[in-house]
C-alpha cells in the first residue's frame, strides 16, 4: 500500500529548505535541485508539490509571513501597554537566530522581486500588515483601540504608525549588520514607545 504523505507538512518542509538555502548560500542558490537536496527529497517529489521554482519561492514567502503573524498574534498581553508594544515590535527585529533568518530571507525575497514579479503582492501585503500592526501599537499605547482591519483600512494615526514602522525597519537592518547592538536597539524602541504614549 502506498505511503500517504501529509501535503501541508511536505510543503512546510520544502519551505524550510528554501529558507535554509537562502540563509546559507543566498537566493541565487535556490533551485529545485538544491532545495530538494537540502530537504532530503527527490527532485521529482519536490516537483510534484511545486512544479516551478516560482511556486516554491512564493509559498515559502507566504508561509514565513504567516509564521511571523502567528507568533505576534500569540503574544499574551501583560496589562502593560508599553511593555506589550515593545515586545510586539521586537518580534520584527533580528534578536535571535530565528528572527535573524526571517529577516535575511525577507530581504533576499524583496531583492528577488524584479526577477520574480509574483513576490510583489506578497511583499506589498507584508508591508501593509506591518504598517497596520504599527498603527495599532501607536494607538494602544495612547489608550485608543483600533482593530487590525481598521488600521489596514487607513484608520488610526497613520503618521505615528509610519514612524514605528520606519523605526522597526531601520533597527532591523542595523541589527543585521551589528547584532551586538541589541540592548541599544531595545532602548530606542522603549524610548519611542514612551514618546508615543506621552504625546
Amino acid at each position: 500500500m502506498p505511503k500517504r504523505i501529509d501535503m501541508q507538512a511536505r510543503k512546510e518542509q520544502l519551505a524550510a529548505a528554501v529558507w535554509n538555502t537562502i540563509v546559507e548560500k543566498g537566493i541565487g542558490a535556490v533551485s529545485v535541485r538544491t532545495v530538494a537536496e537540502t530537504a532530503g527529497v527527490a527532485v521529482g517529489s519536490l516537483r510534484h508539490v511545486f512544479p516551478t521554482r516560482a511556486e516554491l519561492i512564493e509559498f515559502s514567502a507566504r508561509l514565513m509571513i504567516d509564521k511571523v503573524s502567528d507568533r505576534v498574534a500569540g503574544l499574551e498581553p501583560t496589562g502593560d501597554e508599553r511593555a506589550d508594544a515593545v515586545e510586539t515590535l521586537s518580534q520584527f527585529l533580528p534578536l535571535d537566530a530565528q528572527r535573524r533568518a526571517e529577516l535575511e530571507v525577507n530581504l533576499a525575497l524583496i531583492a528577488e522581486t524584479p526577477a520574480l514579479p509574483e513576490l510583489r503582492g506578497i511583499r506589498d501585503d507584508a508591508t501593509r500588515a506591518l504598517r497596520a500592526a504599527c498603527v495599532r501599537l501607536a494607538e494602544r499605547v495612547r489608550g485608543n483601540t483600533v482593530s487590525f482591519e481598521e488600521a489596514l483600512a487607513g484608520r488610526g494615526d497613520q503618521r505615528r504608525g509610519a514612524t514605528l514602522h520606519a523605526l522597526a525597519d531601520g533597527l532591523a537592518l542595523h541589527l543585521l549588520v551589528d547584532p551586538a547592538a541589541e540592548e541599544e536597539a531595545l532602548a530606542i524602541v522603549r524610548a519611542q514607545i514612551d514618546t508615543l504614549a506621552e504625546t
